[in-house]
């Protein structure tokens, strides 16, 4: 002969107590999420949109991009890499640049020409050149020389000069929005 359990039903409809429990929960992982959401856009990454053809073919007006505000903590900026920095004496723009030259390096423009340490670089990126001049000097210390990839239609480093490194925001990696432009952003080498 079999044992049998009988089981009372219990009534599990929604007193309450039950809909203050189940809103306590939902505050709690919305305040949770939104404090993950302030860390991460405050220290790791930050999303940025770009304005104008500056930096055409590469990155153009509308798209919208992730930017690693952590790796220029532990290093400095490298030459062929994309950053978002605020531009020197303006009060608060964000503009985004290709580092050309870095700390040490000596830079030199010559009808167009880049010059780094005496190399001309290959700019294969580059739509639009220009036709500036900008005589040898050695890039400060704790600075990069920034330029925009469409060089006849950007303003940079060859107008307000070399960028200090506290001003630099981070590194662009990757073009998020629109979703047909998905590109992860690698740097160049020269």
């Amino acid at each position: 002969m079999r044992d049998y359990q009988i089981c009372e039903e219990q009534d599990v409809g929604s007193s309450g107590e039950d809909v203050a429990a189940l809103l306590k929960e939902v505050g709690q992982t919305l305040l949770l999420a939104l404090l993950l959401a302030l860390l991460i856009r405050g220290f790791l990454v930050e999303t940025y949109l770009v304005y104008g053809p500056s930096m055409e073919p590469s990155l153009h007006e509308g798209e919208r991009l992730l930017v690693n505000k952590l790796v220029y903590r532990f290093r400095d900026p490298s030459p062929g890499e994309i950053v978002v920095f605020n531009e020197p004496g303006n009060n608060g723009r964000n503009l985004v640049k290709r580092v050309v030259a870095v700390s040490g390096q000596k830079m030199e423009i010559k009808d167009g020409d880049v010059f780094v340490d005496g190399d001309r670089m290959s700019e294969k990126y580059v739509i639009s050149a220009s036709n500036d001049s900008l005589s040898a000097h050695e890039v400060p210390d704790e600075t990069v020389f920034v330029m925009g990839d469409n060089r006849g239609n950007s303003l940079d480093s060859r107008y307000f000069g070399p960028v200090p490194h506290e001003y630099v925001r981070g590194r662009a990696f990757i073009i998020f929005w629109p979703l047909s432009s998905f590109t992860v952003l690698s740097a160049v080498s020269y």
